[in-house]
């Protein structure tokens, strides 16, 4: 684990406590914000990651191509309503190279069907982050998310 300044370790955590924050509170609208204006947003499983296969299920390549992508699920696509609520532990600042901090997180997300209200583990993996730190500011310049199943079992509307 990198040493890093309390305030520094601080304003990353928070970050990553934001966006989950974000995407349970559904105010997915403001997810792009938390991200550099070009960064990566990947959902990718770990068994093509350990096998250096390189496709994603997910690859927005700006943070306006994920606003893209939550403007086509607000107004296009047809999936049955859902919320997700995340479990978000172990931030580790690993390293640092080129201005941004590597951090790794483990996370695991519950979803809620909103007709039956049916709760059930959808999702644990590894949040695989780049991280940029100015001016007491945080934003991903890279949020890899990486899932430890082979497959998302049904659609995969909301961002992880």
């Amino acid at each position: 684990m990198l040493s890093v300044s309390e305030s520094t370790r601080r304003v990353i955590e928070d970050l990553i406590y934001e966006w989950a924050r974000t995407i349970d509170e559904d105010r997915l609208e403001t997810l792009a914000d938390l991200m550099l204006p070009d960064a990566h947003y990947r959902i990718t499983s770990r068994f093509n990651l350990d096998r250096g296969l390189p496709l994603s299920i997910v690859h927005c390549k700006s943070a306006a191509q994920l606003r893209d992508r939550i403007t086509s699920l607000r107004v296009a696509n047809v999936y049955e309503k859902q919320h997700y609520r995340h479990l978000v532990s172990g931030v580790q600042v690993i390293g640092d190279s080129h201005g941004a901090y590597d951090v790794r997180t483990n996370y695991m997300v519950a979803r809620i069907m909103d007709h039956d209200g049916i709760t059930s583990l959808y999702s644990t993996g590894q949040y695989r982050d780049r991280v940029v730190v100015n001016d007491g500011q945080a934003r991903f310049c890279d949020r890899h998310v990486v899932f430890d199943s082979k497959a998302i079992d049904t659609l995969l509307a909301i961002p992880l």
